[in-house]
């Protein structure tokens, strides 16, 4: 079984393994600042023109905090376990009808059966590759609204989990804590006098935000060299796409998905570095250097016959 730490120094490991409060608490505010930014535009000019921008780009932005949450729910975002718990699921979980506990349990089994045919992530991107018309109806129903609504349904019935991984059960207490951010949210927006502003962020999580989590899934692990072999290398992907495609698609170091497997305890912050020592001490040498999510789309979507 391949170990990636025969290829790193015990100094090299243990840095990776860093964990920093500060990287931490920029990153969670950086994230939400440019929420902020994004929306501005739709505060400053009401319209559809700046109503459709923010739908663009509040995706990636969503995504952000999904990945930190992830960071939490692996322990490596802070270097306190508390503010893990705490701030993965205030400012990252809830504010995407998500819950920290929950998601950390059933990500935690994509993990140990990653390769396997009981990894719970597969319906995500097992069936890839899909040919065009498939690929079109899919993005269809995430545009319009259906693969949203539908994710809604599931948390409102007590599951949790599905933003970013497999649906494990999360009760009813996680989803009042839910809906009492999404009334805060709603509450901000509207004594602002700009009630749009959630609609936006509403808007864009139901539609835009589920095709971008559709795009992340089926780059990190569809259309692999082999789905169902034990080396990540084997059976995960990692993106070292342009600075643009990384800010709308891939934030907070979550394309560098093959490194995070390898190492699942490296906080996000410290993936390039991961990838860069594992490539210049060959331990990458055969897996396939995907440079863009255009070269993703390729390999997964394919014309029929």
């Amino acid at each position: 079984m391949f170990d990636p730490r025969c290829h790193l120094r015990p100094e090299e490991l243990a840095g990776l393994r860093r964990r920093s409060n500060l990287r931490a608490w920029l990153l969670v505010a950086g994230n939400w600042a440019t929420i902020a930014a994004v929306l501005a535009p739709l505060a400053l000019a009401p319209g559809p023109l700046t109503f459709l921008l923010a739908l663009l780009l509040l995706p990636g932005r969503q995504l952000g905090l999904a990945v930190l949450m992830h960071e939490a729910g692996h322990g490596t975002l802070f270097a306190s376990a508390r503010l893990n718990r705490w701030i993965g699921q205030w400012c990252c979980a809830l504010p995407l009808f998500n819950d920290l506990p929950s998601y950390a349990a059933g990500h935690r089994e994509h993990h140990r059966m990653a390769g396997t045919r009981d990894d719970p992530d597969l319906p995500n991107y097992a069936a890839y590759p899909v040919d065009r018309a498939s690929f079109r109806r899919k993005v269809l129903r995430d545009l319009s609204g259906r693969t949203g609504l539908r994710l809604l349904g599931f948390v409102a019935r007590g599951a949790a989990g599905g933003v970013t991984a497999g649906a494990s059960r999360s009760g009813t207490r996680p989803f009042r804590q839910m809906l009492l951010v999404q009334a805060v949210l709603l509450t901000c927006s509207v004594l602002a006098g700009m009630p749009w502003l959630y609609a936006a962020w509403l808007g864009s999580f139901l539609t835009t935000f589920m095709l971008v989590i559709r795009l992340r899934q089926i780059a990190e692990h569809a259309a692999v060299p082999d789905l169902y072999h034990p080396d990540p290398r084997k059976n995960t992907r990692t993106v070292d796409a342009p600075w643009w495609q990384r800010w709308l698609l891939a934030p907070n170091g979550v394309n560098f998905h093959l490194e995070h497997h390898l190492l699942p305890g490296v906080p996000c912050y410290r993936l390039r570095r991961l990838h860069r020592l594992l490539r210049e001490r060959g331990a990458l040498e055969g897996v396939p250097d995907t440079r863009s999510y255009g070269a993703v789309l390729r390999a997964v979507v394919v014309q029929a016959g």
